[in-house]
């Protein structure tokens, strides 16, 4: 029998074994909550959700990063070189997207 956590609107949003702060809920097995949780829980749908989340994941770290050099509590050099590479790629990447942007939106209010 599972203890499961709920969203704000009572959804259950995860299943665990174990008792945790998030999931206190102790429900049968056959409950018809954890029966649609665990039919909407195939590992290919996770892995889908997991993917879609690893953009923003990754631009979140940019800019935890980002803040962190910024004042100074770490330093760029820190990085292992690798990291440093790959992140200096992205940024020129994201500064010419920019500028990219910014040409075809000042040719948009030419013509």
């Amino acid at each position: 029998m599972p203890y499961v956590s709920r969203d704000e609107n009572g959804t259950i949003i995860g299943i665990s074994d174990k008792s945790s702060p998030n999931a206190r809920e102790f429900l049968p097995n056959d409950n018809p909550d954890v029966l649609r949780y665990l039919h909407g829980a195939n590992p290919s749908a996770m892995r889908a959700t997991l993917s879609e989340s690893d953009t923003d994941m990754a631009r979140i770290t940019e800019d935890i990063l980002d803040v962190l050099i910024g004042r100074n509590m770490i330093n760029f050099t820190d990085l292992p070189i690798q990291a440093q590479r790959k992140l200096m790629a992205r940024q020129k990447i994201r500064r010419n997207l920019s500028a990219l942007s910014n040409l075809v939106a000042d040719e948009d209010d030419i013509i």
